[in-house]
């Protein structure tokens, strides 16, 4: 019988967060989890719960939900449009979070994790978002331009009220840093495939599959793959050697792509494929 790739985890149960629980549960059915983004306020904020009901419906594990942000330097065209959408709606952390409250109200299990850039979350005060945040019902954050060396004072704030902070590897990172990686992070490790921004070029997936065994065994905790992920047979061979599968763009254009009071349709269609693909029981 095949690995499946999936570490152990080995927190006590009663210290699990919602997502490491998620990825115990997911492990112990030889699965991997299916981690779709998409820009809180994109296209509308009215359209974000459903959006996120529609994520979950198509076979989501974790959502990470985009804060938006006037400059962000990691993302592509195409989530940069998603965000300039949003902020014309006037969309802002707050109203990010006011969004989680809301859908925990319905969806007590499926985790959410915040993802975005360093200026909000200052802008808010440290200490004020990872009480607010804990309040909604966040589970995790991930913000691009925190290096873990330099924010350990937000990994302890994160930690203390319950929340994962996420942290970003790349094919140009050093063993260094994922030593510092680990010491920062938990719940999982997002693991970039391209150098580049979010949508651009073509995964060398032979050389995701070389890294990840080391960045493994250092961090100690689960590895999603994300960037150039762009349709089912890719999530496939992801799921094959991580144990996360991230798209986000192609979840965008979707989005983009017909009327907006149609897109949670077709994004629940649109997951459903990958996820059946994962899961090997795709066409």
């Amino acid at each position: 019988m095949k690995s499946s790739g999936l570490i152990p985890i080995t927190l006590q149960k009663n210290d699990m967060s919602r997502i490491q629980t998620r990825f115990t549960s997911l492990a112990a059915q030889g699965r991997k989890a299916l981690i779709p983004f998409i820009t809180a306020g994109d296209p509308h904020p009215d359209l974000t719960l459903p959006l996120m009901q529609a994520l979950v419906a198509g076979g989501a594990d974790i959502i990470e939900l985009g804060v938006p942000f006037s400059d962000p330097m990691a993302d592509g065209p195409t989530i940069q449009r998603a965000s300039e959408r949003a902020l014309l709606h006037g969309m802002s952390l707050r109203r990010v979070l006011a969004l989680v409250a809301e859908f925990r109200n319905i969806d007590a299990q499926t985790p959410v994790v915040l993802m975005g850039y360093a200026n909000p979350v200052e802008a808010y005060g440290v200490d004020a978002f990872a009480r607010d945040a804990a309040d909604a019902g966040v589970d995790g954050v991930l913000i691009v331009d925190y290096p873990p060396e330099e924010c350990a004072e937000f990994s302890v704030a994160m930690k203390q009220v319950g929340i994962d902070p996420i942290f970003l590897l790349a094919p140009t990172s050093t063993e260094q840093r994922y030593g510092e990686v680990a010491k920062a992070g938990s719940g999982y490790i997002y693991y970039v495939s391209l150098k580049g921004v979010t949508g651009s070029g073509s995964l060398d997936l032979d050389e995701v599959a070389r890294r990840l065994p080391a960045i493994r065994a250092k961090v100690g905790m689960p590895v999603g793959v994300g960037f150039g992920i762009r349709d089912a047979a890719t999530a496939a061979r992801i799921a094959a050697i991580a144990d996360a599968v991230v798209i986000g763009s192609r979840i965008i254009e979707e989005i983009e792509s017909g009327a907006p009071a149609e897109a949670p349709a077709r994004v629940t269609a649109l997951l459903a494929g990958i996820r059946a693909a994962m899961d090997g029981k795709g066409s």
